[in-house]
């Protein structure tokens, strides 16, 4: 069997993604390890936290692939943090067990056409046949005529989620959807994005994770106060995007056979009283 590298591995990914490394600036960094280390075992997650990290060497995986941070913050800074309680403990934890953590972010979701969140969230839900075609992006559908209610109620156990939020009549008629995932749903940089794509595709719900409650939230709520056949339902950040770096376990094990890889699910990181 060869022995692969933590930099050998993350050299491969992005060269089968899209073509080798090609942002820059990025996030997609090592947060913490060595590229050196010798990788015994490959665990994907949506963020390393501490119950995954857990998992990760109870299964033996030594080498995290994460979509998120691992640091609290979008570039994984630790300048602001050297002498927090929190991130000693962790990164104690992290060493004591030989962790290295490499962030795949910017390449899965901009490095080439296919934004690979979206293959993952796509696969789960079955509506590969519902997507637009048309499209740019991977953001419209037309599925069989439902209501609000009981697509609220496959997500939920889709998405392994006890409770989900909503704008709108539960028995509204849903058939175009709109879906954008994590921060995607803040506009990426145009705040007013959401409202337009909600618009100008005649879509009857708008799939969310991330929520700015002046924005499409305020925009969706008048226009169910208006009459209109207009909603939205929340996933979160975390719920949907999740799916994406479970797809990425299935990709990965195409390309290595070395060592074992497998999902190690984060999990909604909100508990409901």
């Amino acid at each position: 069997m060869k022995k692969w590298t933590v930099q050998q591995v993350i050299d491969k990914i992005l060269a089968d993604m899209c073509g080798g490394a090609k942002i820059e600036p990025t996030c997609d960094i090592i947060s913490i390890g060595s590229p050196d280390q010798e990788v015994t075992g490959v665990a994907t997650t949506f963020m390393a936290t501490f119950d995954v990290i857990q998992e990760a060497v109870r299964q033996g995986r030594n080498f995290i692939i994460t979509h998120e941070p691992t640091w609290f913050n979008g570039l994984d800074k630790t300048d602001w943090c050297e002498n927090d309680s929190i991130y000693l403990a962790k990164k104690k934890y992290l060493e004591d067990h030989g962790i290295t953590i490499w962030r795949l972010h910017d390449h899965m979701h901009m490095g080439s056409e296919i934004d690979y969140i979206y293959e993952g969230l796509i696969e789960a839900l079955g509506w590969r046949e519902y997507l637009q075609k048309d499209e740019p992006q991977p953001w419209i559908y037309e599925i069989p005529e439902t209501t609000l209610r009981k697509l609220a109620e496959e997500f939920k156990d889709i998405f392994h989620m006890d409770t989900i939020q909503i704008i709108g009549s539960p028995d509204m008629k849903v058939r175009r959807v709109g879906i954008l995932v994590g921060g995607g749903s803040l506009g990426l940089g145009v705040e007013v994005m959401p409202m337009q794509v909600m618009e100008r595709d005649r879509l009857d719900l708008m799939v969310v994770g991330d929520i700015t409650e002046w924005t499409i939230c305020a925009y969706l709520n008048d226009a169910y106060q208006m009459g209109f056949n207009k909603g939205m339902l929340t996933l979160g950040h975390e719920r949907s995007e999740e799916f994406g770096m479970k797809y990425m376990e299935k990709w990965l094990q195409e390309r290595f056979s070395d060592f074992p890889i497998t999902f190690i699910d984060a999990k909604e990181p909100f508990g409901y009283l």
